[in-house]
């Protein structure tokens, strides 16, 4: 019997140290502790999938709680059959004894943990509707107050103008040109394209 240990975050700025500290605790092997940094909407992430491929009847699977496994409630319901009944493997909620395979496999002990299971997978689902509800309307609320969102355009120096004169007069390198304008090499060349002062300008001027 193999012992593996399933971890997920949403994104980079989050930390999976808790999950896996409790992995630790269980003593479970480095190597046999599967992370996904990656949304728990569904359920193509690449390592997850390769744990699953892997799993044999008999292993035995810790998540350190369901919404950790997903938060798509049709999709753990899914995924917790494959792992069971398809892999003939266990799973173990550490923050829900209840949902422990292991145990409880009579009739009544699996009538309460398949119970168990779709609350956690309600809660799962919903707690990601309601992340989505609260950044759509953080989203709105600072657009209503002028915040704008995106990479912030960058501004040329105000002798720019003077700057495409002496350019296109032979008088200014194309190097000194992207220097002084306060621009990116890219941003310069996208805004000569638009007041259409060159086509191709790299290629007319020497660098």
């Amino acid at each position: 019997m193999a012992v593996y240990g399933y971890v997920r975050i949403s994104s980079a700025d989050q930390n999976e140290d808790r999950q896996l500290i409790s992995m630790g605790e269980l003593n479970i092997p480095a190597k046999h502790i599967i992370t996904d940094r990656i949304s728990g909407k569904d359920f193509d992430r690449p390592h997850y999938q390769a744990l699953v491929k892997k799993l044999k009847p008999g292993d035995l699977v810790y998540i350190t709680s369901i919404d950790r496994l997903g938060r798509n409630y049709n999709e753990i319901q899914n995924q917790w059959r494959i792992i069971t009944k398809e892999r003939g493997a266990d799973i173990a909620v550490l923050d829900m004894p209840l949902l422990d395979t292991r145990n409880g496999k009579d009739l009544m002990g699996a009538f309460i943990a398949d119970l168990v299971l779709q609350i956690l997978s309600f809660v799962a689902h919903s707690e990601r509707d309601n992340i989505k509800k609260r950044q759509a309307e953080g989203i709105a609320a600072a657009k209503a107050r002028g915040v704008q969102f995106g990479r912030l355009a960058k501004t040329p120096s105000a002798d720019f103008p003077d700057l495409v004169d002496l350019w296109k007069s032979g008088r200014l390198r194309t190097k000194d040109f992207v220097e002084q304008s306060g621009l990116t090499e890219s941003s310069l060349y996208r805004r000569l394209r638009k007041l259409k002062v060159v086509k191709g300008w790299l290629k007319e001027k020497p660098p």
